[in-house]
C-alpha cells in the first residue's frame, strides 16, 4: 500500500537534531523545485526536502522516516522522463545534491569511487585528467547525477560502444528502507560469492534503497575522433548506412538518428543551421574513431547512393557544431512546444516497419498532430514526442495521449520491443508495464520489493503498485 503520511514538524525537527541543522527545508520554492523532474506532467507536492551531507545522515533520516511511515523519494539531477523522482503526495524528498564528493582516481585498477550526488560532467572531467573516461554519456550529463544515471541504468549515445550503466559499476553503496547499509562489490572486476545484489539496484528507480556512492570503471579516453552528418531519404535508409557502418574499418563509437521535423524545431529554437545542401526526412550523426580508412568509407557511402548529402567536421568546433544538432532536441521540443515523450527499444531490424506502422496508427487517428522521432539507432532505441498541437488545450491533450500510449505499447509489443529504454517506468509508464514484463515477471519484483522495503517507504507508487 503506497505511503502517504506527510513529515510532521516533530519529525522534521528529530532529523535537524539527529544530522544537523539546514538538513531540512521547506521552502516553497525547494518544493517546488526538487518535488518533479524532467515530465512537469505531476504537480510537485512533498512535504519536506531532505539534504543529507554523509551517507550517515541518509541512513538515519530513511530510517526515521520508515519508523514514522513516511514516503521518500530519492532524488538526483531529476533529468528523467518517466516521474520517476516526482514527489506528489506529500512525500519527503531526499536528495543526494550535496554528496557529490569524487574520489581519487586508480590509474592502475581504472576506478574511482563518487557519492551519489556527482555531476556526470564533472566525474568525466576529473577522469579526462588521467586520459581516462566513465563512458555514460548523454546530453543532460552536465545536470544529471551518477546515482539517478545508476538507478535508472542510463543509456545514451555511446551504449553501442559501451554498453549500458550496470557494464560500468564495479561497487555500490546503498541505504536500505530501514537503514542498514549495504556495501557492494567495492573495486573488484571478479566476486563471484554468491547473488550480485548490487544488480538488483541498479536500474530499480530508488524503490528497493537508495545508492550513496559506488565504485566506477573505467576506461581509456577514445582517442581522435571524427564526427560526420549524413542527410537520408528516409528511416530505411538510415538503417542501411547503419548496416554500412557496421561493416567499417572502424570502430564505430555514436549512430544517431533524427527526422527533419526534429531539426526545425533545433532550427528554431537554437537558430543552429545546417552544413549540408540536401535535406532529407531523416538525419545521422555518426562518431568514429579517426583513421586512415574513414575517408575512404565516406566516398564509398556516396559513391553507393546511400546518403542525399554528407560531410565530415574537420576540426573540433566544427565537431561540436554538428553534435549540437542532435543534442540541442530535447530541450528545443520542450521549448517549442509541448512534448508528450515515450523512449522505446525495437530490435534494429524492425524500427522501419515499427515507424511506419505508429505514423499510419497516428495519421488515422490523431491527424494533423506532428510526430518527432530520434533516437540511439544502434541500439534500438527511439524517442518518440508527440507534440502538441497549438489548438489544443494542455489537459486534453494529456488526456488524449493515453490511448495513444496504449495503441503504441501495443505496438511495440507486437514487434517484440521495450516500452521503457533508458528513462524507466516511474509513474508515467507502470499502467503499461504489463506490455513488456509478464505477470510472472511482475510478481517475483514485488517479491523483492516486499523483501527489501516492507513497509514500502522508499519511491512507492513507481514502476508498480506494491
Amino acid at each position: 500500500m503506497t505511503q502517504t503520511r506527510k513529515a510532521t514538524p516533530a519529525l522534521l525537527e528529530a532529523i535537524e537534531k539527529r544530522c544537523g541543522a539546514g538538513v531540512v527545508t521547506t521552502d516553497p520554492s525547494d518544493l517546488a523545485e526538487l518535488g518533479r523532474d524532467w515530465t512537469r506532467v505531476f504537480a510537485p507536492a512533498p512535504s519536506a526536502i531532505a539534504l543529507p551531507r554523509t551517507t550517515a545522515d541518509v541512513s538515519a533520516i530513511v530510517s526515521m522516516c520508515n519508523d514514522a511511515n513516511v514516503a521518500v523519494v530519492p532524488s538526483g539531477g531529476r533529468t528523467g522522463l518517466a516521474g520517476g523522482a516526482v514527489a506528489k503526495d506529500g512525500e519527503l524528498v531526499l536528495s543526494l545534491t550535496r554528496m557529490s564528493a569524487i574520489g581519487e582516481i586508480d590509474v592502475v585498477g581504472r576506478t574511482v569511487r563518487v557519492e551519489a550526488g556527482a555531476v556526470t560532467q564533472a566525474v568525466h572531467e576529473r577522469c579526462a585528467e588521467h586520459d581516462l573516461t566513465w563512458p555514460v554519456d548523454f546530453a543532460s550529463k552536465g545536470s544529471s547525477h551518477v546515482g539517478g544515471n545508476i538507478a535508472t541504468n542510463a543509456g545514451g549515445i555511446r551504449v553501442i560502444r559501451y554498453g549500458l550503466t550496470r557494464n560500468w559499476v564495479l561497487g555500490l553503496e546503498v541505504v536500505l528502507a530501514n537503514g542498514d547499509v549495504l556495501e557492494m562489490g567495492r573495486a573488484l572486476e571478479k566476486n563471484n560469492t554468491g547473488i550480485d545484489l548490487k544488480q538488483l539496484f541498479i536500474g530499480s528507480e530508488g524503490i528497493l534503497g537508495v545508492i550513496t556512492a559506488a565504485t566506477l570503471k573505467l576506461t581509456r579516453l577514445p582517442r581522435e575522433h571524427d564526427v560526420m552528418l549524413f542527410s537520408l531519404p528516409d528511416l530505411g535508409a538510415v538503417v542501411r548506412l547503419f548496416r554500412a557502418a557496421q561493416e567499417a574499418p572502424f570502430a564505430l563509437g555514436a549512430f544517431e538518428f533524427f527526422t527533419d521535423k526534429c531539426l526545425a524545431r533545433v532550427q528554431r529554437h537554437r537558430k543552429l543551421a545546417s552544413p549540408l545542401n540536401e535535406n532529407g526526412q531523416c538525419f545521422v550523426v555518426l562518431e568514429a574513431e579517426r583513421g586512415e580508412a574513414n575517408e575512404a568509407w565516406l566516398a564509398d557511402v556516396f559513391g553507393r547512393g546511400l546518403v542525399l548529402d554528407g560531410t565530415m567536421a574537420q576540426h573540433t568546433s566544427q565537431a561540436a557544431s554538428l553534435w549540437a544538432l542532435r543534442e540541442s532536441i530535447s530541450e528545443s521540443l520542450s521549448a517549442t512546444g509541448l512534448p508528450h515523450k515515450n523512449d522505446i527499444a525495437l530490435p534494429i531490424a524492425k524500427l522501419e516497419g515499427f515507424c511506419r506502422d505508429l505514423e499510419s496508427i497516428l495519421a488515422e487517428r490523431y491527424p494533423g498532430w506532428e510526430v518527432c522521432l530520434f533516437g540511439h539507432i544502434g541500439d534500438g532505441n527511439l524517442h518518440v514526442n508527440i507534440m502538441k498541437p497549438d489548438d489544443m488545450d494542455k489537459a486534453a491533450f494529456l488526456g488524449r495521449t493515453h490511448d495513444v500510449d496504449r495503441h503504441m505499447f501495443e505496438l511495440v509489443q507486437s514487434y517484440g520491443g521495450s516500452i521503457s529504454a533508458e528513462h524507466g517506468i516511474g509513474l508515467l509508464k507502470k499502467d503499461y508495464l504489463g506490455y513488456s514484463r509478464s505477470p510472472a515477471e511482475i510478481a517475483a519484483m514485488k517479491a523483492v520489493k516486499a523483501a527489501l522495503d516492507p513497509k514500502n517507504t522508499l519511491n512507492p507508487g513507481k514502476i508498480f503498485d506494491a
